[in-house]
């Protein structure tokens, strides 16, 4: 699996692409989060936004699909008490409904084979009132995007969709979602962030 394959220099290869994105996206984030909130982050990956949320949060539960990532996020992690860390699938989560403040889905959503589904599963375990936030890269927007999609795909990346501005807002569209604000961290490869009152 690509994910666990790149694990231990996945971090440097994103942020030598694009740190400035991936640090304005974060920020934002994190910023979204409340002292009181009991978050769910999935897709966690090596805890880029982990580290930021904790501090920020009453508890939170990260999770990923890949065991090496999960490895990475955990020792960046392993100052904060307060966070779980579990292996999961976006599209079958082990919760129970209405378990969380916030639910956290950052840039996932473009490389599960069946993104309503997992929609779906982000929608059931947040609290009514909860906010779902799904940042999400964004391609078609620059040269330097477009290559970066294919050369992570030629790596094994994976990614099922490619989003452009509009068809990122068409996506929640289509599937009754509203999304009450849309932030973009610009550069290289832009990062769109997606956040849904449920």
């Amino acid at each position: 699996m690509f994910w666990n394959t790149f694990s231990s220099i996945y971090d440097f290869v994103e942020n030598a692409f694009n740190g400035k994105v991936n640090r304005g996206i974060v920020d934002y984030v994190a910023n979204k989060i409340d002292s009181n909130d009991d978050v769910l982050e999935c897709a966690c990956g090596t805890g880029m936004f982990s580290v930021k949320i904790a501090p920020r949060c009453n508890s939170l539960i990260a999770t990923d699909f890949a065991d090496k990532m999960l490895r990475q996020a955990r020792k960046k992690c392993k100052d904060f008490s307060n966070i779980k860390f579990a292996n999961a699938d976006i599209t079958k989560l082990d919760y129970a409904d209405e378990s969380f403040d916030k639910v956290l889905a950052a840039n996932v959503i473009h490389i599960v084979e069946d993104p309503k589904k997992a929609m779906n599963e982000l929608w059931r375990v947040c609290k009514t009132g909860g906010k779902i936030i799904i940042p999400t890269y964004i391609a078609h927007s620059t040269k330097s995007a477009n290559f970066a999609m294919k050369f992570f795909n030629f790596l094994g990346a994976g990614f099922q969709q490619e989003f452009t501005y509009s068809s990122y807002q068409e996506f929640f569209e289509s599937m009754g979602y509203n999304v009450e604000q849309y932030y973009t961290a610009e550069g290289r490869m832009p990062c769109c962030a997606a956040i849904i009152e449920k």
